[in-house]
């Protein structure tokens, strides 16, 4: 059987991996890439929106991405315990108009023991910024290393 390593039960630091491979993974911006990582059955809570199963996971991201221009994201690990991560993030974009926004929320994943996702709970706020507020401003693509993360951002 194929496994998404890390898998379960989760330590500091395999959350911490997990946290970042997914935050990699969206910000390529590549729908089938990212729904690779879930379980052909996954249950999605997202705004107003429940994707359930990896084909409805990767239309809701080609409609994400087609509408959300730019996108940039960090995601910070917040808490882990056995099969479970909870995340908060803060991502950045524009719409076809050229407002920018940064959209802040907060996730809750859950996990089958080959490391795919089941579950994945997200809460998210848009707050409009001008072009002069943007924080995320590395091309476009995976955050580099040595980029500030939310918390040193003041996020």
């Amino acid at each position: 059987m194929e496994t998404r390593t890390p898998v379960p039960p989760f330590t500091e630091d395999s959350a911490r991996l997990k946290v970042r491979m997914a935050e990699d993974a969206w910000n390529s911006r590549d729908a089938d890439r990212v729904a690779q990582v879930y379980t052909v059955d996954t249950r999605w809570r997202n705004r107003v929106e429940f994707p359930i199963g990896r084909d409805e996971v990767r239309e809701f991201l080609v409609r994400k991405w087609q509408r959300e221009l730019d996108y940039r994201l960090i995601k910070e690990l917040w808490a882990w315990a056995d099969n479970r991560i909870a995340v908060r993030f803060a991502y950045e974009w524009h719409d076809d108009s050229g407002q920018w926004f940064r959209s802040l929320g907060n996730e809750n994943w859950e996990f089958n023991p080959q490391g795919f996702m089941l579950r994945r709970h997200a809460s998210i706020n848009d707050l409009p910024i001008q072009h002069a507020e943007r924080r995320f401003s590395w091309p476009l693509g995976r955050r580099p290393d040595d980029y500030p993360g939310l918390g040193e951002l003041g996020l």
